[in-house]
């Protein structure tokens, strides 16, 4: 299982998901465009202590991650899918993408991936779910599937 966030901008939520990642012991991306530095107080105050053991890599594009991983199905997690995140049986090299906090992902992404784009039900009024939120929700859900 790994992680992939797409044009992360808020460094507080990508240190979130790290400490996560860690906890988990699941590796990271992170697709440039970045809104942060890596090295930020938010990242470190967020991510404690913790950042120094996460498996992560920055990457340019989306394509680098598939490249990287040829035989992982892709998961896009986005308001605009159809199909549950808890109707996916979950094997152990998916990955799992999630969108920038305020664009999420693409056109061309939700157009390309229309079959593999999961949502979180959300039946309060609200647009979407924090960044950091969807991921521990999606990840441990997948995490309880593994063996």
């Amino acid at each position: 299982m790994k992680v992939v966030l797409f044009h992360p901008e808020i460094p507080q939520n990508t240190g979130n998901i790290g400490r996560l990642c860690v906890a988990t012991n699941t590796p990271l991306y992170l697709v440039r465009p970045l809104g942060f530095f890596l090295d930020s107080k938010e990242i470190r105050r967020s991510g404690l202590d913790y950042w120094e053991n996460l498996k992560y890599t920055v990457v340019d594009s989306l394509e680098e991650v598939q490249a990287e991983n040829p035989k992982s199905r892709f998961w896009f997690l986005s308001t605009k899918g159809k199909k549950l995140y808890t109707d996916v049986s979950y094997q152990a090299d998916d990955i799992l993408v999630f969108g920038s906090e305020g664009k999420g992902l693409t056109p061309e992404l939700y157009e390309k991936h229309q079959d593999s784009l999961l949502k979180i039900p959300t039946p309060g009024p609200v647009r979407s779910l924090n960044l950091a939120t969807s991921v521990g929700i999606v990840l441990y859900e997948a995490v309880r599937q593994m063996p």
